[in-house]
């Protein structure tokens, strides 16, 4: 087990879960709080609100790459490599989770039985933060968020 897997079962113990562990993971590395943002990642946990649609791994995964090359202001630029960045993430996240368990939707994955949640979710969420940020560092950015070029 990393130091990773177990600052995410504590983060699970305080009842977070996918999408919102992978952001608090991200702001932790940028020495930042920002609670509206956590709260707003609880629309895409259990697969949109646990309606078992589209993990809130892949999706929180996309939005976390949107948290580091996205705009967030007037007078920024979003990062030219953004879409391509978030689509090398879904093809990854297709070839390495959804062919496991024959889809991205929390349903399939789960094999429509919440009891799976413990076993699969932990497991996919790790490798799911691990390969965003290896994405982003492949592609310049820092965990702490600074642009390495």
């Amino acid at each position: 087990m990393t130091d990773l897997f177990f600052k995410m079962v504590e983060l699970s113990q305080q009842g977070f879960l996918c999408s919102q562990i992978m952001f608090i993971l991200a702001l932790e590395e940028q020495g930042k709080e920002n609670p509206d943002l956590i709260r707003a990642m609880s629309g895409l946990i259990g697969g949109l609100g646990f309606c078992g649609k589209t993990c809130g791994a892949l999706t929180g995964g996309a939005c976390l790459i949107g948290l580091y090359a996205g705009k967030g202001s007037a007078e920024e630029m979003e990062d030219s490599r953004l879409n391509d960045m978030i689509r090398e993430f879904v093809e990854w996240f297709e070839q390495e989770e959804a062919a496991k368990y024959g889809g991205h939707d929390c349903f399939t994955i789960l094999e429509n039985n919440p009891a799976n949640r413990a076993a699969r979710c932990p497991q996919i969420v790790q490798k799911s933060y691990e390969k965003v940020m290896a994405i982003l560092a492949a592609n310049g950015y820092s965990a702490s968020g600074e642009v390495r070029y």
